[in-house]
């Protein structure tokens, strides 16, 4: 696979710091890049490997966790790339809330929105004047949507 390109990984940056700088100081658990996969199906197996990713503190193993996390993150963030189709960006978000994942954040660099999938909810796309927020996930982490296409 050709590289992402250097915009794809400034915007999953600009999300990384602050999920950084929010879960870190409160030991709310651990956020990770891409090259951190997910197994999120068995039979025929399915990881996948998101730009970022949150995983709550209780759900990570005692030492480390070795190859890939079984699992969904708690919250995973996918950038888009020009060439997604919204057919699998659609199904990619299934998988990961049919997979445990409490909210799935996919960052549209060409509309400059974030599109919010949550399990049994509507999808809420957010403009550049909208907050991006943790929900139940991560309460009282917000974002402004303009600063991730900073």
């Amino acid at each position: 696979m050709r590289p992402a390109g250097f915009d794809h990984g400034r915007f999953a940056g600009n999300l990384l710091g602050p999920l950084l700088n929010f879960v870190v100081p409160r030991g709310l658990g651990v956020v990770v890049t891409a090259g951190a996969g997910f197994r999120i199906a068995r039979d025929p197996d399915t990881v996948r490997v998101p730009d970022v990713a949150f995983v709550r503190a209780e759900r990570i193993p005692p030492g480390s966790v070795k190859g890939v996390f079984q699992g969904a993150p708690d919250i995973a963030v996918e950038i888009l790339s020009p060439d997604d189709r919204p057919s699998d960006v659609t199904a990619k978000a299934q998988d990961w809330l049919r997979a445990g994942c409490s909210l799935a954040w996919f960052v549209n660099p060409d509309t400059s929105t974030v599109s919010v999938y949550r399990r049994g909810s509507e999808i809420a796309v957010l403009k550049e004047a909208d907050a991006l927020t943790g929900g139940e996930v991560l309460p009282g982490f917000s974002v402004p949507v303009a600063e991730v296409f900073a």
